[in-house]
């Protein structure tokens, strides 16, 4: 699916192709239908006005009935053809749109939501076979929903115009070959020549006009593209700024949230007054052309020998009906050249998608293309725990330098691991990189066989979904019962919420809304007692938390998964203890000058270094009460 065509065809070569082709050759048998019944309301027009002509000639016996049996004929034709074949044909298109735009919905899903974590990967940036750094794809939700919807909604009318037209080439075609007459001048074609002239001039006028649509179509798809492109961007903002509304508020930060939105919609405006004006002229241009040919062009062809009395004004007004007809089946491509337009920008939006999406499907290939990327990943027996071997951690860029290294570091099973470092030194990085996310690098990473782990984050983003789901993420629902999951609740300081299990809102709000951020947390430490993980990667996962609610958490952990590996980023000088004094970790993984040194707890750790300096700190307070400190 990364080529256009590619795209469109895929569907009816999917594992759903007996639904796509039965639906599609339903699409076709009415549209042949419509394009048959075009034919019949040309010769029904042509008996209309021949009984209005002639309704007062002598040779009439029966004017009015004439005339109203071909008004009531023509008015049949018209309800058989709109009300009921484009009707029913309409209802099958729309089933084909949704049946097509769902299996590719979920075809992107899939891809996306990978055990390779390729909605991940997809948000980095790479170089294209040249070495041009390429761009993640922006807006990849409106490109999975809205450009989608738009594509397969406009290739399917593309498919049908596709078919009018050749149905009515030979339907048409046929009734004109059919009443064809030999014209004066052109006596060598026979009685194909009226036919001929049909033909000559649908097949000067139409590809002349159609080559302008193009290129006005060209215009079009850039200008859809790039509108397209900026309200994505404009809706991303919006989203983000409800998600973070109370820190705008609590900053005062509205106006210049104001002047960015302001900046995003000048964008947008700019472009839809360039569409605008591109749209406007091709409604002028287009109109002009229908003009034309349903009142000079189609009535040219049989001019000539209705002027010479070789046809009947009967002949002559069917004749020119139908060369309307095949004009209008064959502009089909002039009236939807907007629509089209659209329909390749769409279709543009999707396989740029789904190539960026080819592309991170290797991740050591595709990050390679941007730096170094020499990372091993392997298991060894579970009670030999975590083991990190010659790990260096690097930015993007061939020749960037290491900014953490780590030589030989092994967690122990059940052993407790507080990681500290200033802010930038690369803790979030190391877990990244311990889990696999981290683009640029290289060492070893040895799991415990058959050990799951669990990742923690300080930010806690949850989906609309029930409370019990929201616990037994990232597995499925049906995976803990509702006691497993009341008693994690209650452990973890939840308690309250047992009763709403089912639940996906409270008093009409998500649970994003209702839980604050301590207890998103708390929530967090549920699934953690839950799932009993036995690597358990910690990452500020308390920080919401006040000190008493963070012994707690702590404790649950402790009390319930008694051989957990953990692996704690904080902020504290000195990480929590239990209630009894207790402490919790095991041992401290310092990250300095780039470098990451692993001691156990209380050989010069943060907590020894602030116990030795307010006693420091008490000593020269007794010895120099008042007075100056000795230099």
């Amino acid at each position: 699916m990364r080529s256009f065509w590619g795209l469109m065809r895929a569907y009816w070569f999917s594992d759903r192709w007996m639904e796509a082709w039965a639906l599609t050759v339903v699409i076709a048998f009415f549209t042949a239908a419509a394009s048959k019944a075009s034919v019949w309301m040309a010769e029904a027009s042509g008996e209309l006005v021949n009984s209005i002509a002639f309704f007062h000639d002598p040779s009439n016996t029966t004017p009015l009935p004439y005339l109203l049996n071909s008004a009531g004929l023509l008015l049949l034709l018209v309800f058989v053809k709109d009300a009921g074949i484009i009707g029913i044909r309409h209802l099958f298109s729309t089933t084909l749109h949704r049946k097509w735009r769902g299996w590719l919905d979920s075809r992107f899903n899939d891809a996306l939501l990978d055990g390779n974590h390729t909605h991940f990967h997809l948000q980095h940036g790479g170089r294209d076979a040249s070495g041009k750094p390429v761009l993640p794809p922006d807006n990849v939700d409106q490109r999975v929903q809205e450009s989608i919807k738009g594509m397969t909604g406009g290739a399917i009318g593309l498919a049908m115009g596709i078919m009018g037209v050749v149905t009515s080439l030979f339907f048409v075609g046929q009734k004109l070959i059919e009443q064809s007459t030999v014209v004066d001048g052109l006596e060598f074609l026979g009685t194909y020549g009226a036919a001929i002239l049909a033909f000559a001039a649908v097949a000067t006028y139409v590809p002349l006009n159609t080559y302008i649509a193009l290129k006005i179509g060209g215009l079009l798809e850039r200008l859809t593209v790039t509108i397209q492109s900026t309200e994505g961007s404009y809706r991303a903002e919006l989203t983000t700024l409800l998600r973070r509304s109370f820190h705008v508020s609590a900053a005062r930060g509205e106006e210049v949230q104001k002047k960015l939105h302001g900046r995003l919609y000048a964008h947008i405006d700019r472009t839809w007054s360039k569409l605008n004006w591109v749209h406007s002229g091709y409604q002028s241009f287009e109109r002009i052309y229908d003009f034309l040919a349903a009142r000079i062009i189609a009535y040219l062809p049989g001019l000539i020998p209705y002027m010479n009395d070789k046809i009947s004004l009967k002949s002559y007004i069917t004749g020119a009906e139908l060369v309307n007809s095949l004009i209008n089946q064959c502009s089909w491509f002039i009236h939807v050249m907007p629509a089209i337009a659209t329909l390749r920008a769409n279709a543009r939006r999707v396989t740029e998608l789904a190539c960026a999406i080819e592309n991170v499907q290797h991740p050591d290939d595709f990050y390679t293309g941007t730096g170094r990327r020499e990372f091993t990943y392997g298991t060894q027996d579970p009670n030999f725990g975590l083991a990190i071997r010659n790990l260096s951690l690097m930015h993007q860029g061939a020749d960037t330098k290491p900014f953490l290294t780590i030589r030989n570091v092994r967690f122990r099973r059940g052993e407790w691991t507080y990681l500290r470092g200033e802010s930038g030194s690369g803790k979030t990085s190391l877990i990244k990189a311990i889990n696999g996310l981290w683009p640029h690098g290289r060492g070893s990473i040895i799991f415990p066989e058959g050990v799951k782990s669990f990742y923690a984050a300080q930010e806690v983003k949850l989906p609309q979904l029930t409370l019990k789901e929201l616990v037994c993420l990232p597995e499925g629902l049906d995976t803990h019962s509702d006691t497993q999951v009341a008693a994690a609740l209650h452990k973890a300081g939840l308690g309250e919420f047992i009763e709403y299990l089912d639940a996906e809102t409270r008093e009409g709000k998500v649970w994003d809304q209702v839980l604050s951020g301590g207890q998103k947390q708390k929530l967090v430490a549920a699934r953690i007692l839950l799932h009993q993980p036995g690597l358990l990667f910690l990452d500020e996962a308390s920080s919401a938390l006040d000190p008493e609610a963070k012994v707690a958490f702590h404790q649950a952990i402790k009390d319930n998964c008694p051989d957990v590996t953990v692996i704690s980023v904080m902020h504290e000088a000195i990480p929590p203890r239990s209630a009894a004094g207790a402490s919790f970790y095991d041992s401290v993984l310092t990250l300095a000058d780039g470098v990451a040194t692993k001691t156990p707890l209380g050989v010069h750790t943060p907590e020894v270094d602030v116990k030795k300096k307010a006693a420091a700190d008490a000593s020269t307070t007794s010895l120099f009460p008042g007075g100056p400190r000795p230099a």
